[in-house]
């Protein structure tokens, strides 16, 4: 069990840097306006937002990160934290915007994430 939690905490960091790249990085450009559902004017008078989202997202994987990377017993101590982070942030996200998307791309990854952690601990 803890091989499976350790990849799943792996691959929501990997996520969380996918975030950080599209909220940073190509949050103008047509990947990132196609992944959020924007036209061209509101993704240039939201970039800055996006941005400041996307270094959030940047923190909450450099957690997990840290978490795979550390020793026992802040491994475990980091891990839950930073899923927790996720999941609240992923339950925030759907109660607060008209997309329910988030549910899939952020609360169930991080609640599988956190779960996994917790059985393997």
């Amino acid at each position: 069990m803890q091989v499976v939690a350790e990849v799943l905490v792996g691959a929501l960091a990997a996520l969380h840097v996918y975030i950080l790249v599209l909220e940073m990085f190509l949050w103008q450009r047509p990947r990132g306006r196609a992944a959020f559902g924007m036209d061209e004017e509101t993704a240039r008078n939201t970039a800055s937002m996006a941005a400041n989202q996307g270094l959030y997202n940047g923190f909450l994987a450099a957690g997990l990160i840290w978490g795979l990377l550390a020793a026992d017993p802040v491994d475990f101590q980091a891990q839950v934290f930073f899923a927790s982070c996720v999941v609240v942030a992923g339950a925030y996200g759907a109660a607060s915007t008209s997309s329910r998307k988030i549910l899939l791309s952020q609360f169930a990854p991080g609640v599988l994430t956190l779960a996994a952690v917790l059985l393997a601990g």
